[in-house]
């Protein structure tokens, strides 16, 4: 029997209403219906429940569904999606690239914002002005594309996996905290019966199994981009997005939010449509790790950037879903530069985020977290109980504050940095990849990046994506830096 994973209308449902409590509707009524005519709570982990439901609760579940997306969000006017109502209530918004001085958010710091001081206590350096087009060499490219591979490799075997699992994994091969990848060697037998690993990713993603870089939606969404770039410019549109998908992207290859959107596509819809329409995971981490491109594309031009990263996340995304893409997309177009810090980057990358929203709170509290504690198993305790309660672990909201913690935690450094936000639990790999982005491409040089993370890539990554299969890693930083010069 088929249960495809991710668009179960009867596993929609109780998504749904989870986030229809999250933005701010009230879905108790519906949630009273849906219960009182059997239905089932939506899978913990899995993206489909184990058996079909009744055509009955099928039906209903469309019909609440639709009902659930029409109710009003006492939200809506401080987490808006469309772009320039956006704009209208980030205050400090990055100026466009030509017209920054010394003293303007991005060249410097947000305005009004102080330097965010660094782990002795001492102040953050202010960042200097950039010029319009300022320069990025093809090795930070290639460190950041390294550094996105690696932390994802790092967190895919433990995906999934609740924290103490992680913690308790790692710790009996004596790898707590976290300094290289995850082994199965010395783990009792018991210990992985009760947590096994993912298993879609132990087979290659193990310390004793690495052989090269394995195919990830973390790799592939960043080779679409490049893609969408290399056939349409930085001009793109959304439409754009969806066409490269629809030739490029097998539908197997997506989950959640993108799952759902490439079935609305098929299904005749349009952007921005496909992202509202029985979505309820327009709010997840998908946009997010899509983002990476856009920031890399447009070194010293964070406005540019999360604009890019808005109009690719709108495809699949709507509010806090799409703040997460443009706060990652803007941050890295910071860090590309070479000239800033993290918490710069960071603090840069904030000014795109509509500063009432969910994701702008939660991105405040994580990185104070992690300038006011020493140990960062102390940190993500603290997340994980302001969080975890009422997001799922896909949700954009908690994994984007993570990501932040660690790298702040860090001060930038790329092992500590990839491995605080595996650490951390909740979308390992994602985390991961992201954090090892930025962590990476700050460091400048591959050759920075210490050979027991790199060497077992080979220079080669598998992909289903295009002509891309076995492509090397310095290869793609020769692509990417070409798209930095085109408009």
């Amino acid at each position: 029997m088929l249960r495809l994973t991710w668009v179960q209308p009867e596993d929609l449902l109780g998504h749904e209403l989870r986030q229809a409590a999250q933005d701010g509707r009230e879905p108790k009524a519906v949630a009273a219906r849906w219960r009182a005519a059997g239905g089932p709570e939506a899978p913990a982990t899995a993206g489909a429940s184990p058996t079909p439901a009744s055509r009955y609760l099928r039906q209903l579940a469309e019909d609440l569904l639709d009902e659930l997306t029409d109710l009003p969000s006492r939200w809506s006017d401080d987490e808006p999606t469309d772009l320039e109502r956006i704009k209208a209530v980030c205050v400090d918004w990055p100026p466009p690239a030509g017209s920054r001085s010394p003293s303007s958010p991005a060249g410097s710091r947000a305005a009004g914002a102080a330097p965010v001081p660094k782990k002795d206590g001492t102040p953050s350096a202010p960042g200097r002005a950039t010029d319009p087009r300022p320069a990025t060499r093809q090795s930070h490219l290639e460190s950041a594309w390294l550094g996105r591979a690696v932390g994802c490799l790092l967190g895919k075997p433990v995906e999934k996996l609740p924290l103490e699992a992680i913690r308790q994994l790692a710790e009996r091969t004596g790898n707590w905290p976290l300094t290289t990848y995850f082994t199965a060697r010395g783990v009792p037998q018991e210990l992985l019966a009760a947590h096994p690993w993912n298993r879609r990713s132990a087979q290659t993603s193990l310390a004793e199994n690495i052989d090269g870089m394995p195919e990830d939606d973390d790799l592939n969404y960043p080779l679409l981009n490049l893609l969408v770039l290399q056939r349409h410019g930085k001009s793109f549109t959304t439409t754009d997005v969806a066409r490269t998908w629809l030739d490029e992207l097998p539908a197997g290859r997506t989950f959640t939010a993108e799952r759902i959107a490439y079935r609305n596509l098929l299904t005749g819809l349009e952007p921005p449509h496909t992202a509202r329409h029985r979505n309820p995971f327009r709010e997840w981490i998908g946009a997010l790790i899509r983002a990476d491109v856009h920031g890399w594309t447009n070194p010293g031009d964070p406005a540019a950037a999360a604009e890019q990263a808005h109009r690719d996340a709108t495809l699949t995304h709507t509010a806090n879903g799409v703040y997460a893409a443009m706060f990652t997309a803007a941050t890295i177009a910071t860090a590309a530069t070479g000239e800033h810090d993290v918490h710069t980057c960071l603090r840069t990358g904030l000014t795109v985020v509509p500063p009432r929203s969910r994701l702008a709170r939660a991105v405040h509290h994580a990185i104070e977290l992690a300038r006011e504690h020493e140990d960062f198993d102390t940190v993500v305790d603290e997340l994980h109980a302001t969080h975890a309660p009422t997001h799922h672990w896909v949700h954009a909201v908690p994994n984007t504050a993570l990501i932040a913690a660690a790298l702040t935690h860090a001060d930038g450094d790329f092992s500590g940095s990839i491995c605080r936000a595996v650490s951390g639990g909740w979308d390992t790999d994602s985390n991961g990849a992201t954090a090892g982005s930025i962590a990476g491409l700050l460091t400048g040089d591959p050759a920075a990046l210490p050979d027991r993370w790199t060497a077992p890539l080979k220079n080669r990554l598998s992909t289903s994506i295009g002509d891309f299969n076995g492509i090397g890693f310095d290869t793609l930083a020769h692509l990417t830096h070409r798209e930095t010069h085109r408009s």
